[in-house]
C-alpha cells in the first residue's frame, strides 16, 4: 500500500482543497496519472500518482487539509485499505457509530459523505476560472475531455448560449451605502489576505525611494529591438536582471529574518508579481543574475501566460529569495509593496516619465522612473537598503553592466 498524503505544492503551502479527483474509487492508475485537482494559497494544481495502484480514496472533495494530512492510498490488487483516517467516498463514516444513539438507532448520515454542490464536477482549474468569472454553473455542462473533465472550450461554449437571468441576491442596506452586494473570495484570495496582513503585523516594514533615469536603457531597448523584433526584453526585464545582480553584492537583501536568524540564500531568484483573473501570483525566475536578458524575457513571458491561463506549476511558483512589483503599465508613477513572507525586501515600481532633468547645468528631456524598496527591518537597515538601491539605479543608468 502507498499512502499518498497532501503535498507541499509551494514553499509558502499550509493547507489545501481537495477540488476535484479525476480517478474514480478502485480504478487503477500509474506513476504519472493525473490524480486530483488541489486549491492551494498560489494556484489551483493538478497532483499526479507518484506510484501504482488501486485508488482509494480517503479525503472528500471540498476536504481542507494541512500539508501532510492522507488523502488516498494505492492499494494492491485484493489488498484492503486501512482503517486509520478519513472515510471514502464509498465507506461509511467510522465516528457515526460510535458515537451513542441519542433516541433508538442512530441516524446515517449520507450527506456528510457528499461534497458541496458542484465540487464533484471534474474540470480543469482554467475551465473553473472561467466558470466563476462568467457564472457559468459547472454542474449544467457536459464535459468534452478526457473521462468527461470539463475544459475551457465547454465553458466558452456555455457562456455564448443564451442564459436565464441570474437571480439578483443584492440586499438593500440601511445607512447610505445603498444597495450591498457581497462576493464570496475563494481560498487563494483568502490566503494572500491571511498572508499579507500577517506580513504588515509582524514585520517591520520601512521604505527607501529613488529616482532612476531609465534614458539609456530605454535606447538599448530600441537598439535590441531592432534585431529581436517582438522578443526584445522589455524594460521591466531589465529592472529584474539589475535587481538580480544587486542582490550578489548585497547578501542580505537576498535572505530572510527567521526565528532570530538570519536565512541568507546562495541563489538569486526573482519573483515576478502577475495580476492573474482574481488574485496576485508571484512566478519565479530562477537564478536571474546568471541568465541573460533574453533569456529573463522569455522565462517571464512564459510564466506570466501560464499564470494567467492557469496552467502554472508549484516548481515555478517556489523558492523566490526577492521579489519586483511594477505596477507602471497602468499608469502607477509610485506605490509601496507589501513583503512576501520568507524575503527581506521587495522592489516597486512606478511608471517611466519624461520630464525635464537638470544635465551638466542645463535642462533636458528625461525618461524618469520611481522605485521603492521595501524592506525588513529585523534584517536590513537603512544603510544596507539604501546601498542595494543605488546598486540597482546605477546598473539600470549605465546598462552595459547588465551584460555581466
Amino acid at each position: 500500500m502507498i499512502d499518498v498524503s497532501m503535498p507541499r505544492l509551494s514553499d509558502s503551502m499550509e493547507e489545501g482543497v481537495i477540488l476535484s479527483w479525476l480517478v474514480t474509487e478502485g480504478q487503477e492508475v500509474a506513476p504519472g496519472d493525473d490524480l486530483v485537482e488541489i486549491e492551494t494559497d498560489k494556484a489551483n494544481m493538478t497532483f499526479e500518482a507518484d506510484g501504482a495502484g488501486l485508488v482509494h480514496i480517503v479525503a472528500r472533495e471540498g476536504d481542507s487539509l494541512p500539508v501532510g494530512a492522507p488523502i488516498a492510498q494505492l492499494l494492491s490488487p485484493g489488498e484492503e485499505p486501512e482503517a486509520e483516517g478519513a472515510p471514502s467516498q464509498s465507506a461509511p463514516e467510522p465516528e457515526a457509530e460510535a458515537e451513542p444513539a441519542p433516541k433508538a438507532e442512530p441516524e446515517p448520515e449520507p450527506e456528510r459523505r457528499e461534497p458541496e454542490p458542484g465540487r464533484r464536477v471534474k474540470a480543469s482549474p482554467l475551465a473553473r476560472r472561467l466558470a466563476a468569472a462568467n457564472g457559468v454553473d459547472l454542474a449544467a455542462l457536459t464535459g468534452s475531455g478526457p473521462g468527461g473533465r470539463i475544459v475551457k472550450a465547454d465553458v466558452l461554449a456555455a457562456k455564448a448560449a443564451p442564459a436565464e437571468p441570474a437571480e439578483d441576491k443584492r440586499t438593500p442596506e440601511p445607512g447610505g451605502k445603498g444597495t450591498v452586494t457581497t462576493v464570496e473570495i475563494n481560498r487563494l484570495q483568502t490566503t494572500i489576505a491571511r498572508r499579507m496582513a500577517e506580513s504588515k503585523a509582524t514585520i517591520p516594514h520601512f521604505y527607501l525611494s529613488t529616482e532612476i533615469d531609465m534614458g539609456r536603457c530605454a535606447e538599448a531597448r530600441a537598439r535590441i529591438k531592432e534585431t529581436l523584433g517582438a522578443d526584445a526584453p522589455s524594460l521591466n526585464d531589465m529592472v529584474v536582471k539589475a535587481a538580480a545582480l544587486a542582490l550578489r553584492r548585497h547578501p542580505k537583501v537576498n535572505g530572510a529574518y527567521r526565528d532570530g536568524s538570519f536565512e541568507l540564500y546562495s541563489r538569486a531568484n526573482v519573483g515576478v508579481a502577475v495580476a492573474a483573473e482574481d488574485a496576485l501570483v508571484v512566478p519565479v525566475i530562477a537564478d536571474a543574475d546568471r541568465i541573460g536578458l533574453t533569456e529573463i524575457a522569455a522565462t517571464t513571458r512564459r510564466l506570466a501566460a501560464k499564470v494567467r491561463d492557469g496552467s502554472i506549476s508549484p516548481p515555478e511558483l517556489s523558492g523566490g529569495t526577492f521579489t519586483v512589483s511594477n505596477l507602471g503599465m497602468l499608469g502607477v508613477t509610485e506605490f509601496e509593496a507589501v513583503i512576501n513572507p520568507g524575503q527581506a525586501a521587495i522592489l516597486a515600481v512606478g511608471a517611466i516619465v519624461e520630464r525635464p532633468a537638470v544635465r551638466g547645468g542645463e535642462l533636458v528631456p528625461a525618461k524618469l522612473m520611481k522605485a521603492t524598496l521595501s524592506c525588513d527591518h529585523r534584517i536590513l537597515y537603512g544603510a544596507e537598503g539604501a546601498e542595494f538601491l543605488a546598486s540597482v539605479k546605477a546598473m539600470l543608468e549605465e546598462p552595459a553592466a547588465l551584460a555581466l
